[in-house]
């Protein structure tokens, strides 16, 4: 794998309407062109979650332009080959996931639905904004690997490792 080609991510969840959407803002700014991040869903909601938006322009990242959308858009011939299938939510991970063309390398790097949060709106902000700390913090290291020198073992091994820091789901911390 070459240093100066630009990788595609696919971040999924069921609904693809905060964990992945906000994935994907983020690795799209933070990659700084080396990524191209996508994302979608088991089961996608009609709409993205305004809570979501709201916090991705709190933080300074993109926050238009999204859609929730079916993972079987990525399966079908004439899609983006994906580099990387990574998932955001421990429903999606135990899905049967459609075979993706090329055989990326993936990862599950569950972290707790900001959405099933109950309370008042800052109860929920602080849900949403400690979900998009938590995986900037993963993208972050995702992005500083050296992604061209690793083997698909080891890469897969480091993207997994990324999955059980601080955040991670009790399915994904436990292995």
């Amino acid at each position: 794998m070459s240093d100066d080609r630009i990788y595609n991510v696919l971040f999924l969840c069921t609904g693809n309407s905060s964990r992945s959407i906000l994935a994907e803002s983020i690795l799209n700014k933070d990659g700084n062109g080396r990524f191209q991040a996508f994302s979608a869903g088991i089961r996608p909601k009609p709409d993205i979650n305004p809570m979501t938006l709201k916090t991705l322009d709190a933080l300074g990242y993109p926050c238009s332009g999204f859609s929730s959308k079916s993972w079987n858009v990525f399966a079908k011939p004439g899609a983006p080959d994906m580099d990387f299938v990574i998932t955001v939510c421990d429903d999606a991970a135990g899905e049967d996931r459609p075979v993706w063309p090329g055989h990326p390398a993936s990862a599950h790097w569950g972290i707790e639905d900001p959405s099933r949060i109950e309370g008042s709106e800052i109860d929920k902000g602080r849900a949403f904004a400690l979900a998009a700390r938590y995986l900037k913090n993963r993208i972050s290291l995702f992005v500083n690997l050296p992604i061209a020198t690793l083997d698909k073992l080891a890469l897969e091994t480091r993207l997994h490792d990324i999955g059980r820091i601080e955040g991670a789901t009790a399915r994904q911390a436990g292995g």
